[in-house]
């Protein structure tokens, strides 16, 4: 994402902050400076600061899913900044892409529309969410996005693009790994009513004394999952290196029979996982990280994986982002070795 043609800010530098390190401006702590830093207040500054920037460009909301290298970026980062959310028809409603995601989803509740509140206390922007096209706990946003309006940086133009147009698949879309667009705003058609959508995750059944398929009241779904998640170091704590992370840093990786059968045969019984369509399966990428020995608060210098769960790799502070990718290249290699699957990152990667 990127910038828009600044106003001018009270100390008269056009809001523009050349060197500032992106460690300030991601939930890892971690980054060197950009050339230049510039805050969009809106999509619409966003859209005029990627038109007038001079060289490559980047763009942060809420940095809680990218792990930016030491060296920093050599170009424009934009920061991407505002938010709000409107009803635009029965059962649509429009979000910024500037909007702080758990706030949306708190309102989603509030209002008593489902579909979104199994993703509650996801750190980031909501523009976000359909580039990772994001889930948790049996949810993802795949599931209830209508369109998303993008900037098209090769064309110049704004348009608005369908879920089929999106390309969604597990924690992916077209948007991913491309520079070509800028989420604008994201349009999501909910359900109202006071009750959650059917709980898909047998986790969150457990804690809501349910059984999966049942629905829940929206507030006692929304409160469950924030619950599990700070159990696991998910909800953003200034005071808790655990949640100086970038969330899950590996996906769970999608195989097929033989892989799996192999990784049962080499632990000597199954993973945990489930159906991934087209006779494939998703590998709890946690569970292969503890089989093939790593703990929870593994420490390897200045980095480790988090206390609360192996799925994190974490800054204990004092990181460099090239102690972190060590880190993930030691897990990921043994997990390898042990049972012949191979971990992939799922935060964005400026290097």
């Amino acid at each position: 994402m990127t910038h828009a043609s600044p106003r001018p800010s009270e100390n008269g530098d056009n809001g523009r902050n050349p060197g500032k390190p992106l460690s300030e401006h991601t939930t890892l702590r971690l980054g060197g400076p950009a050339r230049e830093l510039v805050e969009a207040r809106d999509w619409s500054e966003a859209v005029a600061a990627l038109r007038e920037a001079e060289g490559p460009t980047l763009v942060l909301a809420g940095g809680s899913n990218v792990v930016v290298g030491d060296a920093g970026f050599d170009g424009t980062v934009v920061l991407l900044r505002g938010g709000g959310v409107e009803r635009i028809g029965e059962g649509l409603v429009r979000v910024q892409a500037g909007q702080v995601w758990d706030e949306f989803v708190a309102w989603t509740v509030a209002e008593g529309l489902s579909g979104v509140e199994c993703l509650s206390g996801i750190p980031g922007s909501a523009g976000a969410t359909p580039i990772q096209n994001v889930g948790a706990y049996g949810q993802e946003v795949a599931q209830t996005i209508a369109s998303v309006k993008v900037f098209d940086r090769e064309t110049g133009e704004i348009r608005d693009r369908s879920p089929q147009e999106c390309g969604f698949a597990y924690r992916h879309s077209v948007f991913k790994h491309s520079s070509r667009y800028l989420v604008l705003s994201v349009d999501f058609r909910l359900e109202a009513g006071p009750l959650s959508r059917p709980v898909a995750y047998a986790e969150l059944a457990k804690r809501l004394g349910a059984d999966v398929g049942d629905r829940v009241p929206l507030a006692a779904a929304r409160e469950a999952v924030v619950e599990l998640r700070r159990g696991k170091g998910m909800v953003l704590d200034p005071a808790d290196h655990d949640t100086w992370s970038a969330g899950s840093f590996f996906t769970n990786p999608v195989v097929g029979a033989a892989a799996l059968h192999g990784v049962a045969d080499r632990a000597g019984g199954e993973p945990p996982h489930w159906p991934a369509g087209e006779g494939r399966v998703k590998i709890s990428a946690a569970w292969l990280i503890g089989a093939a020995g790593f703990a929870k608060g593994y420490r390897r210098g200045n980095v480790g994986l988090s206390t609360k769960h192996t799925l994190a790799l974490t800054n204990r502070g004092g990181a460099t982002t090239a102690e972190l990718l060590d880190l993930a290249g030691e897990v990921a290699g043994k997990v390898e070795r042990e049972f012949g699957v191979r971990l992939r990152p799922e935060p964005v990667m400026v290097l």
